[in-house]
């Protein structure tokens, strides 16, 4: 026997067991009895007792005699839907006088007697109590092995409010919160298509998550679309509480510093994406969509680059997109140049430049790591710290820190001003992810460029280059348009071009030969004669 057949072989016998447990937990299943206490106290067994599981006893209207229970648990529900549309509800109603039996006044009940839009019979004890946990009320009746299943779920959510991590300066204010119906909601008010699919996956044995999938269909790739619930399929964990779970756990590449999937709170940068073919996935609990497939440059544009008129939108992407380039190569440079390629600085900064490094102690590579690890730890402590204090840590820190370090002799006055434009260059990126690997690939420049100069620069650039190139986002290049060279897709990248002219969708996002909008949308003037005729015959 082969290795590879015998691994084959102890591949197949795990499967098997796994399937042998699976089927043993089934036959194991919890039913319910016809004693109702019997049945509360199952229910309350199963979730252990817990104090803030409530169960409330009464008489289904006066001369049935008819006892039930309602069962919820404190937090998760609205009280006014179980107090009217489920006790008051029944106890009230005198339809139920006419039932003969037990199983008639159970149907009568689920037709006549609950005014809920969700409503639904179970009579596994783990179901149950999986909706009980959704936050559902569960309604028992005495002699009946089944119980009601009826919506009540709501809890104090956070009001939609504008995004806090992606600010424009025009544009909508409303962003998602940690409510997934809230959200869907949001998505379903800027695009009222029915084409648009909304599909559900729980994720996460004990936390059961809500996750869901929103695309367009017909516009979507259908390849795209079920590599996305394959990999969310695969997923065994125990739980998942924020997007970044789901994040790490489907993309492509998790070892590589660039981010393949992106997120973003925002509801129309969202409803943009699945408007060009992309899929979102939205996580319950949580404000962030991942949106996938994902281009590099993607992350460099930002919603209001579409809100404003094209020549202002480009010019702002062109900056982001030399900041991105400045972060991560301007330290490098410094330290190459002033280390090995001084004929290449004009003279009289090359002697301002001296000037400021007379009676520093340590070498340029020295003073970039001790200043760019400086600059890491004050973003870090003011981001962690309340939002007043950060500011005031960031801001007041840096100066104060990088002026001490100058008149103490420890840096040069050059390479605090070298740190200052790339982290601030830095915060020009509109995704904090793409901001994040740019800080990552910095210091292996720096590396580089002290021991090779120029030449290690660019064998670091040549590397990254031919990383990104391998890279692929759910089949996608990383690097498109530039791998498919068609020049039609190089319109919203580099620049961003006026609406008429962005009439197709992507074809490497989206399915091939979709348009968007209608041949010769530029808006003409109007004729000089026809303005003549409008005075003439207004003077008139």
């Amino acid at each position: 026997m082969s290795i590879f057949k015998y691994f084959h072989k102890v591949k197949k016998n795990k499967t098997e067991q796994r399937h042998e447990k699976i089927e043993e937990k089934l036959q194991q299943k919890i039913k319910l009895s016809l004693d109702l206490d019997s049945n509360i106290n199952k229910i309350k067994e199963k979730v252990g007792f817990s104090s803030d599981v409530t169960v409330r006893k009464f008489t289904v209207a006066p001369g049935t005699e008819m006892k039930a229970a309602v069962i919820f648990i404190k937090g998760l529900v609205e009280r006014e839907v179980v107090n009217e549309q489920v006790i008051g509800a029944l106890m009230l109603n005198d339809r139920f006088s006419g039932a003969k039996d037990n199983v008639e006044f159970f149907q009568t009940i689920k037709e006549y007697g609950i005014p809920n839009t969700y409503l639904n019979e179970e009579f596994d004890v783990d179901k149950i109590v999986s909706e009980l946990i959704d936050g559902n009320t569960i309604l028992l009746l005495d002699k009946m092995d089944k119980v009601l299943i009826t919506g009540s779920s709501g809890w104090k959510d956070r009001a939609i409010s504008e995004p806090t991590s992606e600010n424009v300066v025009r544009g909508p204010k409303d962003g998602f919160t940690e409510n997934i119906e809230n959200n869907t909601a949001l998505i379903r008010r800027r695009i009222k298509s029915p084409n648009l699919r909304v599909e559900l996956f729980r994720i996460g044995t004990k936390t059961k998550t809500m996750v869901l999938i929103v695309y367009l269909e017909g516009t979507a790739k259908e390849g795209v679309v079920q590599e996305v619930r394959k990999r969310l399929g695969r997923i065994e964990i125990d739980g998942i509480l924020e997007s970044g779970y789901i994040e790490e756990l489907i993309e492509d590449t998790p070892m590589s510093p660039f981010p393949q999937i992106e997120h973003s709170e925002r509801p129309d940068k969202v409803s943009a994406s699945i408007l060009e073919g992309r899929v979102a996935v939205l996580i319950d609990t949580t404000p962030y969509v991942l949106m996938v497939p994902t281009i590099f440059f993607q992350f460099m544009q930002a919603a209001d680059d579409y809100y404003e008129r094209f020549p202002i939108g480009s010019l702002t992407r062109c900056v982001r997109i030399v900041a991105y380039f400045v972060s991560v190569t301007f330290p490098a440079m410094y330290i190459a140049l002033t280390s090995f390629h001084q004929e290449m600085i004009p003279t009289t900064l090359a002697l301002s430049i001296a000037a400021s490094r007379e009676g520093v102690p340590f070498p340029s590579i020295g003073e970039a790591f001790m200043m760019e690890g400086t600059f890491e730890i004050l973003r870090e402590a003011g981001l962690r710290l309340p939002r007043q204090a950060g500011q005031a840590v960031s801001i007041v820190g840096g100066l104060v820190i990088g002026q001490a370090a100058v008149q103490a002799g420890i840096v040069s006055q050059a390479m605090v001003i070298v740190v200052s434009i790339t982290g601030i260059s830095s915060f020009a990126i509109p995704a904090f992810n793409a901001a994040a690997s740019g800080r990552l690939l910095r210091f292996p420049l720096m590396m580089l460029a002290s021991i090779l100069g120029l030449p290690g620069i660019l064998a670091g650039l040549s590397i990254i280059i031919i990383h990104l190139n391998s890279l692929r986002s759910f089949g996608v290049n990383y690097m498109e348009p530039f791998v498919s060279a068609n020049k039609n897709e190089f319109k919203d990248i580099f620049i961003r071009s006026p609406w008429w002219r962005m009439n197709r969708l992507p074809k490497y996002i989206a399915r091939g030969g979709i348009r968007r909008e209608m041949p010769n949308m530029k808006p003409e003037p109007k004729s000089d004669s026809g303005g003549g005729n409008d005075n003439k015959s207004s003077n008139s």
